[in-house]
């Protein structure tokens, strides 16, 4: 029988929500359940064939995670920068090649995908989650929080919802969030939900055997940044980027035409010998982007301090990557927000 009753509930298995649930676990609080609307974990963070499709790079200031990656045993690994990178600045010139500078520290990512950390905490309690479970509202029940979802009601002491501001407006509260709050959760930028990202696999990295480091910066053209993606061991070789938004309105087989035309022309033939060709439209994900999403182009705000208060008489917080104050949009962001939330939780009980 599905346990439908805990005294913690987490409504999103993102990597907010399974940080807390981690934080939990390790303080032997077991009596949790994470409620995800999506098939799978991890939320913004999706790998696959070993290709980030989400959240992808983190810095080393980017203390939080660092260290959530070194206490579960995840490897990481810098992005690989050698060699001539090209930058397209303008249709009628041609491309000008630069070097990165190797005394500036390079980004690091996630051995395995980013999605490896979110399946090593997940492991630790899998029965906890449950996916396909959509929460349609949250109402203060007596001394409780109860949870309408597709699969049934739920019932919680506590709940914490990870998902992004802005969708979790869609959940009906009773009684209802102050209107204050309920405006700022509208107006929060959701991090991810105007991208598009393409990742294209190949049997050998061809662009390191001509002296290229893989990135392409396109001030115009069809893809804005493109990455070398070869996974740590060197065994699946990879490029993965984000496309220009404006390729959103034509067809899929016609930005598919634009888009290896245009790292044919800067990258070589080779491109056109892929093994793979994959795309990810954040903004066609319901649980990610509303339809009314707009393109930001300087850093959003995250981090409102009515984030940090608790609703419903003290049963109820918000958490995830933009109600961070610290790295706010960031995975480190939301590791931190996972982890406080982790900690005022059990704090009120």
């Amino acid at each position: 029988m599905t346990q439908k009753k805990a005294t913690y509930i987490i409504i999103g298995a993102g990597l907010s929500g399974l940080t807390t649930a981690y934080k939990l676990h390790q303080k032997g609080e077991t009596d949790v359940l994470i409620l995800e609307a999506r098939d799978r974990i991890g939320g913004r963070i999706l790998t696959q064939d070993q290709v980030d499709f989400g959240a992808t790079w983190f810095q080393q200031h980017h203390e939080n995670l660092y260290a959530l990656l070194e206490e579960v045993a995840t490897d990481k690994f810098h992005q690989f920068s050698d060699g001539k990178s090209v930058l397209v600045y303008n249709s009628m010139a041609p491309a000008h090649y630069f070097e990165n500078d190797p005394s500036y520290p390079s980004a690091f990512r996630i051995a395995g995908g980013s999605s490896a950390l979110m399946e090593k905490m997940a492991s630790f309690f899998p029965e906890k989650i449950h996916t396909n479970t959509i929460v349609s509202s949250i109402e203060e029940v007596e001394n409780q929080l109860e949870i309408s979802t597709n699969n049934g009601t739920y019932h919680a002491d506590k709940v914490i919802v990870t998902i992004p501001p802005r969708i979790a407006t869609h959940i009906k509260f009773l009684p209802e969030l102050p209107e204050g709050l309920v405006h700022d959760m509208n107006m929060t930028h959701t991090w991810m939900s105007n991208a598009i990202k393409v990742g294209l696999t190949f049997k050998t990295p061809f662009w390191k055997a001509k002296g290229l480091s893989g990135t392409v910066i396109g001030q115009i053209g069809c893809v804005t940044e493109l990455y070398d993606h070869c996974c740590i061991e060197e065994k699946s070789f990879a490029l993965m980027g984000f496309v220009n938004e404006a390729l959103r309105d034509v067809s899929a087989e016609e930005r598919k035409a634009k888009i290896l035309a245009y790292l044919q022309k800067y990258l070589g033939d080779e491109v056109l010998d892929f093994i793979t060709y994959e795309e990810k439209d954040w903004s066609q994900d319901c649980f990610t982007a509303s339809s009314d999403i707009k393109s930001i182009y300087m850093s959003p705000r995250y981090g409102n301090p009515k984030f940090q208060e608790y609703y419903a008489n003290g049963k109820l917080l918000f958490s995830g990557a933009e109600t961070s104050p610290i790295h706010g949009g960031y995975m480190d962001g939301a590791v931190f927000s996972g982890l406080k939330a982790a900690e005022k939780i059990t704090s009120t009980l």
